[in-house]
């Protein structure tokens, strides 16, 4: 780039500019001068008029002006500590365990020495991903296919929420960034932010992420009613002594843990502004179905019916049809339902659990009572509205912009691809921008962008696969990373393209499964003609250590981590490698 100017500047010398770009992302509806051309896409942000002076970094003046240099902060994450089982075999309790140690990445660019003394922060923010907010009671859910498959279900599913906001206090807590100690400009969630695409969920995320209260129960306001208190021996029934097949495993009888799992909790929300990429579960019903306008399944998700157990035969046939992706409308799935019909048991109505659309979501984010730290739309705008569309721009800092894009194929199935009209807007926004260093932000993977069958939206408009994606980013020498989530699991990829052009895919662990993680990334200039990008991993506040008699919103967190490292079938090696992990990615300047 032409320009280089940090935004982790030190007391002296802070104008209002680098003050704006330090306390947290701009984005274009910010009305602060950082437009990124916003007529030449349907998908940018129409600025309003633009905010008074004094006002605009008021929300976040406490990060954005050090009293004292900044200096590396460790704390918190797992450079210092992470969770690690105490016992060896059987139900494994968790308790603090060494951190995982920075590995130097040099397959893009050679690291030059004495590059540490040099280097000057550009922006510092977190990535969440993959919140997988439950409704656990809906009666939608594919529970039953526990059957066939023991990890499609999850014991400590009943807790995503607590769990979600232990997440965010963990970032409020932290002073800095871990390697520049730079303030954290936001919070990006790269979609799967909900499970069932359900308002019931989405209504709980807002409030994690923007700040309230929340009760993570729907149905009868009362009690639970799900399958851990079904009697099932399929499910973890922990406030009962049914010798259920996970009690089999060492899983601890819990009394009073539903009663707990739904009552209210509170969220303080981010103390800094939060950015939203939307998701497979966040776009189609359950993750996978385009069955947007189906009257059955509809009724049936606010309905009072709900199927808890199937053979393990039908489960394997429901579960193979998702997978291969032979029923991406949803037909084959209600006809499943309806051959069940007789089986499912009666609960309690309820309209929350109904399914939203992409306007919905769209307008949750720019409602002022989720607004939170801002800003106002989180990315979004009444042009997405105006236009049906989930992607956009926005300016992180003076020299970088973000561009977070709608990977979701409507048509069905959970994996992914772009639409030629939005491919060619990322084209055309990183050639606009091509002074500025670019993040792009996704929720699937180059590798999981393989389904490219058509939009109902827009029927006659060819879907781009993940190949493709990576050929525009890399014809792009301002392209430092994408960051993107769905598969679960750390991993750092390199893209080199011809010409020296490079970037880095950063692929993050869901904070859904163990080891339920999130990632800061810093984005540094080196001064000798390299970027260095730090990614280094955080788990949420809760302590290790759990204590079964702590019930407590925090207990709840504690516990949410330790049930999932147990949960059966769980994937054991979704950490990561440690090059994948906590990292140090070196670039050569474009």
């Amino acid at each position: 780039m032409s320009r280089i100017r940090s935004v982790a500047t030190s007391a002296l010398g802070v104008n209002r500019r680098t003050v704006l770009a330090a306390a947290g992302a701009v984005s274009l509806s910010a009305g602060v001068g950082y437009a990124l051309r916003p007529t030449d896409s349907e998908a940018a942000t129409a600025p309003p008029a633009a905010a008074p002076e004094a006002e605009a970094p008021v929300a976040h003046s406490g990060r954005a002006a050090a009293a004292a240099p900044l200096a590396p902060y460790t704390k918190g994450t797992t450079v210092a500590s992470v969770a690690a089982p105490r016992n060896s075999s059987g139900y494994r309790r968790l308790g603090d365990g060494a951190g995982w140690k920075r590995v130097v990445r040099s397959e893009l660019a050679a690291p030059k020495s004495g590059r540490a003394a040099r280097r000057t922060a550009l922006a510092s923010f977190v990535q969440f991903t993959d919140l997988h907010l439950m409704d656990v009671q809906h009666p939608l859910r594919l529970e039953y296919l526990r059957s066939h498959d023991v990890h499609a279900w999850r014991p400590h599913e009943a807790l995503t929420v607590p769990g979600a906001i232990s997440l965010v206090e963990r970032v409020n807590a932290l002073r800095g960034a871990p390697v520049t100690g730079a303030p954290l400009h936001f919070v990006m969630t790269t979609g799967d932010n909900t499970d069932n695409n359900a308002h019931s969920e989405l209504e709980w995320f807002m409030k994690v992420m923007s700040g309230g209260r929340i009760t993570p129960n729907s149905g009868d306001p009362r009690h639970y009613e799900g399958v851990q208190n079904s009697g099932l021996k399929l499910y973890w029934q922990p406030g009962t002594t049914t010798r259920d097949n996970d009690k089999a495993l060492g899983f601890p009888h819990l009394g009073g843990f539903l009663a707990a799992a739904i009552r209210e909790v509170r969220s303080p929300g981010l103390d800094v502004p939060w950015y939203s990429t939307v998701g497979n579960h966040d776009s189609l019903p359950l993750g996978c179905y385009g069955s947007h306008g189906d009257r059955y399944l509809a009724e049936a998700a606010i309905g009072g019916k709900k199927l808890m157990s199937v053979s393990a035969a039908d489960a394997k046939k429901l579960q193979d049809a998702i997978k291969n992706a032979k029923d991406p409308k949803g037909t084959g799935y209600r006809d499943f339902l309806k051959a069940h019909a007789r089986s499912m048991r009666s609960v309690t109505a309820d309209e929350k659990r109904a399914p939203y659309t992409q306007a919905d979501y769209l307008k949750a984010h720019l409602d002022p009572a989720h607004q939170g730290h801002g800003p106002v739309g989180h990315g979004y705008s009444s042009a997405n509205l105006d236009a049906g569309t989930q992607y956009y721009a926005f300016r992180i800092s003076d020299d970088v912009i973000g561009i977070s894009l709608d990977t979701t194929d409507a048509g069905g199935h959970y994996e992914g691809s772009l639409g030629t009209a939005q491919l060619k807007w990322l084209d055309r926004t990183l050639k606009d921008n091509k002074d500025s260093y670019a993040v792009v932000f996704s929720h699937h993977t180059s590798k999981t962008m393989t389904n490219t069958r058509p939009d109902p939206a827009r029927p006659g408009e060819k879907r781009h696969g993940g190949a493709e994606v990576v050929s525009v980013l890399s014809s792009h020498a301002n392209v430092l990373a994408w960051v993107n989530g769905h598969i679960h699991k750390n991993v750092i990829t390199p893209h080199k393209a011809s010409g020296g052009r490079s970037f880095w895919e950063i692929s993050t662990a869901s904070h859904v499964d163990y080891p339920q993680l999130a990632r800061i990334i810093e984005l540094v200039d080196n001064k000798d003609g390299t970027i260095s990008l730090f990614t280094t991993l955080i788990e949420s506040a809760a302590p290790h250590r759990t204590d079964y008699a702590d019930l407590s919103q925090t207990g709840l967190a504690a516990l949410y981590r330790e049930l999932s490292y147990n949960a059966p079938g769980a994937n054991k090696t979704l950490a990561g490698t440690t090059a994948d992990r906590n990292t140090e990615l070196v670039l050569k300047k474009g």
